[in-house]
């Protein structure tokens, strides 16, 4: 799917969410917070395709692909949505947000 097929339903959940005060935790990529839900903690996107162009010079300098390595995504963002927080009575302690890459307010 793509961001805007995914976009409806995202939002649909977190207005379900939302509407029966439930709280939400996603490990997925950011933008579901950035949607409405309380958090997320995925890979860093931009390193993550940083990487797999590095892969595909690699590939067109004539390198094959099954002799290169496994790579696992190194840099990890996560954002917290204190409007979301707030909606459903949740108080987040600092500690934690100042561990966010990203605060929601």
């Amino acid at each position: 799917m793509t961001g805007t097929q995914a976009g409806g339903p995202r939002r649909r959940l977190w207005s379900h969410a939302d509407w029966h005060r439930e709280r939400s935790r996603h490990r997925w990529v950011t933008d579901f917070a950035r949607d409405g839900g309380l958090l997320s903690y995925g890979p860093d996107l931009v390193d993550t395709w940083r990487s797999a162009a590095s892969y595909v010079d690699r590939i067109l300098r004539g390198a094959k692909p099954a002799e290169l390595p496994v790579q696992f995504p190194t840099k990890f963002e996560m954002v917290v949505n204190l409007k979301t927080a707030k909606a459903i009575g949740l108080n987040i302690p600092e500690s934690f947000l100042l561990r966010a890459d990203e605060v929601i307010e």
